[in-house]
């Protein structure tokens, strides 16, 4: 499921993404606790992060509170407004400053690292389409951070703004092969395992041909040693991603040394 940012009134969201003048106080009065924006999107998060994006409506959030829906109202006009400020206010526990003393390439990679770990404590965020963007602050917090580093490589501007965008989807793309993998067996009632086991076993039977059919493909799996396992816990699918995650990220940075060189010939 696609969920795309910015569906609310865009003035309404726009003063309740950047606090301006107008938007709702951050505390109401009243003998019991007030609730605020903040506690509400804050609490929101915690509903989207134990139970998805399907598990997510104003009366679960309120009901956490131990509110009424209608409670929220006066805080978060409606569910797409609150959908633009959890996406912001997750953001907010991205790092916003790197290490720079050793050069960009660590930088950037701890910037990817950071965004992989994220999107997996938060894998609804990955269901918040990018082709709409929310435009609050915390998102142009995490772009300010990663151009601070790739600034640092010496490339103009046209260079960097296309590193860009290649970095995140590359880190979106790979985060979400693993969040899906985590989602699967809950969702289908078989685990990876039994799934790949299935299937495998029969592929020979349907297929007696395959090699001949696909020999590239049978020279990758003939000539591919398997690497022994760093964590004997950790699932095999999610192991393995996270290693062609590493293995591709080092290439996409090897490419912007090689661009740096070219441009300092």
């Amino acid at each position: 499921m696609v969920i795309y940012a910015g569906q609310g009134d865009v003035r309404r969201s726009m003063a309740l993404l950047w606090r301006a003048p107008g938007s709702p106080e951050v505390r109401a009065p009243g003998p019991r606790p007030g609730l605020s924006v903040d506690l509400i999107v804050e609490t929101a998060i915690a509903v989207a992060d134990a139970e998805g994006m399907a598990g997510l409506s104003m009366r679960a959030v309120g009901e956490r509170l131990g509110r009424t829906a209608m409670a929220l109202y006066t805080y978060v006009p409606n569910k797409n407004e609150l959908l633009d400020l959890m996406h912001d206010r997750a953001l907010a526990e991205l790092p916003t400053d790197y290490d720079l003393s050793a050069g960009w390439r660590p930088a950037a990679t701890a910037w990817a690292d950071a965004l992989w770990s994220f999107y997996l404590r938060h894998p609804w965020v990955l269901q918040v389409s990018q082709a709409r963007p929310v435009l609050g602050p915390n998102e142009y917090v995490v772009l300010e951070t990663l151009l601070r580093v790739l600034f640092e490589t010496g490339l103009p501007s046209a260079a960097v703004r296309r590193l860009v965008g290649t970095l995140f989807h590359y880190v979106r793309g790979s985060a979400q092969t693993v969040a899906e993998s985590r989602h699967a067996p809950a969702t289908t009632g078989v685990s990876d395992e039994d799934w790949w086991r299935a299937r495998a076993s029969l592929l020979l039977e349907v297929a007696p041909d395959f090699a001949e059919r696909f020999p590239m493909v049978a020279r990758l799996e003939g000539e591919s040693s398997p690497e022994p396992p760093a964590d004997a816990d950790e699932p095999y699918l999610e192991r393995e991603t996270r290693r062609t995650f590493e293995f591709g990220l080092s290439v996409i940075l090897d490419g912007v040394e090689a661009a740096i060189a070219r441009a300092n010939a």
